[in-house]
């Protein structure tokens, strides 16, 4: 199936993007970062919506913006402010955290979006389905669970909460996305996912400019400094790039949001590899179970699907 190749390449781009994420927020001022990177998200996605907008150079292919009034981006506008949220609670855990911490607490979002697409959708899971939904959320816990021998208080670490309220959130517009996305028949809003993603980064750039302004400038002395690092850029692109191919798979015939959103998740092990590699973070030893009970939820997710 199409779209389930899309979810496991959309996590894979997500992994390479929480990386680059960890790397330009080491010492760094987040207000800023977090400006950048919709910035350039922006950026990438403007010529699309100019052509689309002015000439008939993309009509026909998967990068054509559809057009709309208020009625389609009052819904943009709002997924905009969850997105943005999830984001500004997510950078600032991922700051303070280890990334090999920050990605198991990430990880839990499918459980959520999975109690919401049974409640909201109506969705159901089959018999390999449900054992690789288990294995994943066993894994996550256990990798939690680990975090704990690098003295991480979860109780009482306020980042901890942080990252669990950005994974809610992200949880939330995970369930938004499929909503925005089915047609009316199937009770949804039936908006074009190029329309989506271009105009929610837009959006979020005009948010971010406006904290940047207003919340960060005045006391940006007395802060965190910001310093320039080329892993800002790569955040954008990697994000842009693993966001339009999760809303291309959901766009598509028989997708599944529990599913996908699973998938998704699997962006830990590309994480973890880096985290040993690139950031030498502790206990990765101890975390290596944990990881192939990633990897054979997955592959149960995927013998349910087929």
């Amino acid at each position: 199936m199409a779209w389930l190749f899309l979810a496991f390449l959309s996590a894979t781009l997500l992994g390479f993007y929480d990386s680059c994420k960890k790397e330009a927020l080491n010492g760094n001022a987040v207000i800023p970062v977090l400006f950048l990177n919709t910035l350039f998200s922006s950026l990438i996605f403007l010529p699309f919506i100019v052509m689309s907008y002015t000439s008939a150079v993309l009509d026909g292919t998967i990068f054509h913006v559809a057009s709309g009034g208020w009625e389609m981006h009052k819904y943009i506008l709002l997924k905009s402010l969850i997105v943005l949220s999830s984001w500004i609670f997510g950078y600032f855990g991922m700051k303070h955290l280890p990334l090999s911490i920050v990605g198991p607490i990430n990880a839990t979002r499918p459980v959520m979006v999975l109690v919401g697409a049974l409640l909201v959708f109506g969705e159901r899971l089959n018999m390999y389905q449900w054992i690789g939904v288990l294995l994943a959320v066993a894994s996550f816990f256990m990798l939690s669970r680990s975090g704990k021998k690098e003295g991480i208080d979860f109780k009482h670490d306020k980042w901890i909460y942080f990252v669990v309220l950005s994974a809610m959130l992200g949880a939330i517009s995970g369930l938004y996305d499929k909503y925005l996305m089915a047609s009316p028949q199937d009770g949804g809003v039936g908006i074009d996912r190029m329309m989506v993603q271009s105009w929610y980064n837009i959006y979020q750039c005009g948010m971010m400019g406006a904290m940047l302004l207003l919340l960060w400038w005045p006391k940006h002395k007395q802060t965190t400094p910001f310093h320039w690092d080329r892993s800002i850029i790569f955040i954008s692109l990697f994000l842009s790039a693993a966001d339009f191919v999760y809303f291309y798979a959901l766009s598509l015939p028989g997708a599944m949001i529990s599913i996908v959103s699973m998938i998704r998740r699997g962006s830990v092990i590309v994480s973890f590899l880096v985290a040993a590699a690139v950031f030498h973070e502790k206990n990765l030893k101890s975390k290596t179970v944990d990881l192939a009970l990633v990897l054979l939820g997955m592959l149960f997710l995927y013998w349910g699907t087929k």
